[in-house]
């Protein structure tokens, strides 16, 4: 099945938790600032308020980006509206990220359980389903989310949690990329190019998830070398924190901005 999530021209470019060299990570400013640099793929991540309100935010607490408050979990939204990234910008919604810039496609990885449910049910809301790609390092929560927007009817591309992974990673050799990413539902590997002494990304590894029909996305690269390196190996998209270079790199290659032939994204 052909999932709208990836027309686009060449490899994808994702900017990491937007674009920000002030450390404005996850913040609508960043957003903005990718997309202004032609990204039409943002990567975020998403946890939900005790009030049930989902956030485009990456860490359990809000001390590291805020300086102080807490875990996300244990307050309200309006307790978080109080809150500023890097002293100066709000924490914004997932629903805000996705009806403010309508013209990106978002690739969002669930850190808590809660946030499955809430990100279908805003997926259905605003009929979202193509531009998101369902992710998480927890199989468990992107299968959850997953099975309730095969109940609407509807369906959302995926990428593999950390333990289809791994299991590709050790039986693509033996043929078995292709049942797997059946088996869990997902059309991608977000993947690091080495994971401690072990190279995941290799010429063989990315011709087995091909075969597969599976994409391959590689984090977080942040070199032009490494950039270049691995773009000439073949892989379908970087995620990347530099931004600014990555979309340089790809305007040489004649892929940039990144444009959808439907004109969803770009």
């Amino acid at each position: 099945m052909s999932y709208p999530y990836f027309n686009a021209s060449g490899p994808l470019g994702f900017a990491h938790r937007g674009f920000s060299r002030e450390g404005l990570e996850n913040s609508m400013p960043a957003f903005r600032a990718a997309a202004a640099l032609g990204f039409g793929y943002l990567e975020t991540d998403v946890r939900t308020t005790r009030d049930g309100v989902l956030l485009a935010f990456h860490d359990a607490t809000l001390d590291r980006v805020a300086g102080a408050g807490g875990p996300v979990g244990n307050l309200s939204y309006r307790q978080i509206q109080a809150a500023r990234i890097g002293g100066r910008a709000s924490i914004p919604t997932f629903e805000q990220l996705l009806t403010e810039l309508p013209g990106v496609r978002l690739n969002v990885d669930i850190k808590d359980a809660a946030g499955s449910a809430e990100l279908a049910r805003l997926l259905d809301k605003h009929g979202a389903h193509e531009r998101v790609l369902v992710t998480s390092f927890s199989d468990r929560r992107r299968l959850a989310a997953l099975r309730i927007l095969r109940r609407s009817g509807r369906r959302a591309a995926s990428s593999a949690g950390s333990v289809f992974t791994a299991l590709t990673v050790l039986l693509a050799p033996l043929g078995l990329a292709g049942p797997l990413a059946r088996a869990g539902r997902y059309q991608c590997l977000q993947v690091p190019e080495r994971q401690g002494p072990v190279k995941v990304v290799t010429p063989a590894f990315l011709r087995r998830c091909h075969r597969a029909g599976l994409q391959v996305h590689v984090w977080t690269v942040n070199e032009p070398a490494d950039m270049e390196r691995l773009l000439d190996e073949g892989v379908d998209g970087l995620v990347s924190d530099r931004a600014d270079l990555l979309a340089e790199i790809l305007t040489k290659r004649a892929v940039w901005p990144q444009q959808d032939p439907e004109g969803m994204a770009g």
